[in-house]
């Protein structure tokens, strides 16, 4: 059974006004006091930011319980220097991001200039296990049609600098503007792969291999495939069932490639247009079918993703946990839906950003 690890980006904030704190290298100094050798948390772009990573987890079960535990240790550290963690995309109210000291971070700032700053975005990354680049390219190339679904399921984003911005995913759009984001075309083999990441550094627009920030790619640390293209889910329950649905798409995707099954030849620019659908929307209206990619309700192109991932679900052990969590994520929403909810219940972001810290840190 294929492994699977989570990266979190969360956002750290005053716990009483919601207003985002720089004090990311506080908390990791804190966390280190704890324990001098933890590798969990890092620093990110910005001191407003904080990331963890779980271990590789063949459980989705103790994958979840890794996440809940992980959220709880940086609400911690956090409120020991005075602040607390939210797992939100983008910070509802108004900030002034801070550049973490970081060579690589300054290099991207002086580089791209404007876009940078924009980049305060929290994000959910998925890494499953492959056997080689062969069988991690195969896969790469068969599930980008079904990218957009995992983007509209874990959509929570819909508020920026204060705005109500009309999407469900505003982080997407942000984070589009780097040169090297977004859906790509079939690579075909791994030495094609390979040798477009190298163009691509060559080029001199991009830094290294690591800003290569294709909407799934392979990962240059680990043997993963690695899907970066969900938000930071507001509920751990979430990030697993994304998780869960990720892994059951390498497996799917790699029985077809044994199968010698031919990788979908859709276009980028229509994925370009089903990716866009899915973050302006969420759940709320339609997405464009992975296989038609044609306007159909989300609840059936839920099913349909249900469908598509069924053997592997079931070979996995996970066929009963991902239809309740598809059901509950309908009937209740992504985070979008619920900001929005908490945004007409309370009136203010402020009372939205506390209470999504309540949430994050349980």
């Amino acid at each position: 059974m294929r492994t699977v690890g989570v990266e979190e980006e969360l956002l750290l904030v005053d716990p009483d006004s919601g207003d985002p704190k720089a004090l990311a290298a506080a908390v990791l100094a804190r966390a280190a006091q704890d324990d001098p050798g933890q590798q969990v948390f890092e620093k990110e772009l910005f001191g407003q930011m904080l990331e963890f990573a779980t271990h590789p987890q063949s459980d989705m079960a103790q994958l979840g319980d890794e996440i809940v535990r992980c959220r709880k240790e940086a609400g911690r550290h956090a409120g020991e220097i005075g602040c607390g963690v939210a797992a939100l995309a983008t910070s509802p109210l108004p900030v002034s991001p801070s550049l973490s000291v970081n060579g690589r971070y300054q290099w991207l700032a002086e580089r791209y200039g404007i876009p940078t700053w924009d980049q305060l975005t929290c994000g959910c990354h998925v890494h499953v296990s492959v056997a080689s680049d062969e069988e991690g390219v195969a896969v790469l190339d068969r599930l980008r049609p079904w990218l957009p679904v995992l983007r509209a399921m874990s959509a929570n984003s819909p508020f920026w600098q204060g705005r109500n911005t009309d999407y469900a995913s505003y982080r997407s759009r942000v984070w589009n503007r780097w040169p090297s984001a977004g859906p790509t075309e079939p690579f075909g083999t791994p030495e094609r792969y390979h040798r477009r990441v190298t163009d691509m550094v060559d080029t001199g627009v991009v830094l290294d291999e690591g800003m290569v920030y294709f909407d799934a790619r392979l990962s240059a640390r680990y043997p993963t495939v690695e899907v970066r293209v969900a938000d930071v889910c507001l509920g751990a329950e979430t990030a697993v069932l994304i998780a869960t649905l990720v892994r059951a798409l390498v497996d799917t995707a790699a029985a077809e490639w044994r199968a010698g099954r031919p990788a979908p030849g859709t276009g980028v620019s229509l994925l370009r247009l089903a990716d866009w659908q899915a973050a302006r929307f969420g759940l709320e209206e339609n997405l464009l079918d992975p296989v038609t990619l044609r306007p159909r309700p989300a609840a059936r192109v839920l099913e349909s993703l249900l469908e598509h991932t069924g053997d592997a679900l079931k070979a996995n052990g996970d066929a009963d946990r991902a239809a309740r969590g598809m059901e509950e994520l309908l009937r209740h929403g992504n985070g979008a839906r619920e900001q929005r909810r908490l945004l007409e219940r309370t009136g203010s972001l402020r009372d939205v950003v506390t209470e999504c810290v309540r949430r994050t840190q349980g």
